[in-house]
């Protein structure tokens, strides 16, 4: 029988609510606009910017409007302004403390990854039920037991941790991430997590990523 979930409700946010979908393709504008800074490129206008995001320019001008009005009439968007507003929107204008979760191979190559750093977020800790285990590559965080998690998350005040632990323990994991206040989880286990609607699950799983791909190379 899975375990009862007793979540404390969590005080609704003020902000607007905006569709998954147009959060996803802010990520990928802001990648487009960190490109243009790189070339020089100070202003971009809404077509181009939204044919280097793959989107129509009535769509692009339509999840922008979520944050007020940007551009000008003939000339487009300025580039570093829409990017700034774009980060601070997303909350990667600065550092997010991240936790990991489960230091097994996945786990180990997650944690050892420099560039999450340049995208905003840091992995500060790692926790696992074996924390003194060897393993094959030596990491610049700290690896704590999984009872150490609550007084740490408390502590740096974490918001967001990946989950890289086996399917049988991961609701029982995430629960625990949850009580410890633990509001968005990015989640690696092959397995649909039952959380909060406050709380949110991004899903990666590798072999249905893998599936799809081997249906399109079908001959």
């Amino acid at each position: 029988m899975p375990p009862s979930l007793n979540f404390a409700p969590v005080k609704k946010s003020s902000r607007p609510i905006i569709p998954r979908k147009t959060i996803y393709r802010l990520s990928i504008y802001t990648r487009c606009l960190a490109r243009l800074r790189e070339n020089g490129i100070g202003t971009v206008s809404s077509e181009a910017l939204a044919k280097a995001a793959g989107v129509k320019p009535t769509q692009l001008r339509k999840d922008l409007a979520y944050f007020g009005t940007f551009g000008t009439r003939g000339l487009g968007y300025d580039v570093l302004e829409l990017s700034q507003k774009i980060s601070d929107e997303l909350g990667t204008s600065r550092l997010q403390p991240v936790i990991l979760v489960g230091v097994g191979h996945l786990g180990l190559a997650l944690v050892s990854y420099r560039g999450f750093e340049k995208e905003g977020f840091e992995i500060i800790a790692a926790f696992d039920t074996d924390p003194g285990r060897k393993r094959d590559k030596k990491i610049s965080q700290p690896i704590f037991g999984i009872e150490a998690m609550p007084k740490f998350i408390a502590e740096h005040n974490v918001k967001m941790a990946i989950l890289s632990v086996p399917a049988a323990v991961a609701q029982e994991v995430a629960n625990k991430l949850v009580e410890c206040g633990v509001m968005g989880i990015l989640n690696f286990a092959p397995i649909v997590l039952a959380v909060p609607e406050d709380v949110m699950v991004n899903n990666v799983n590798l072999a249905i990523e893998l599936e799809n791909l081997s249906y399109f190379i079908q001959g």
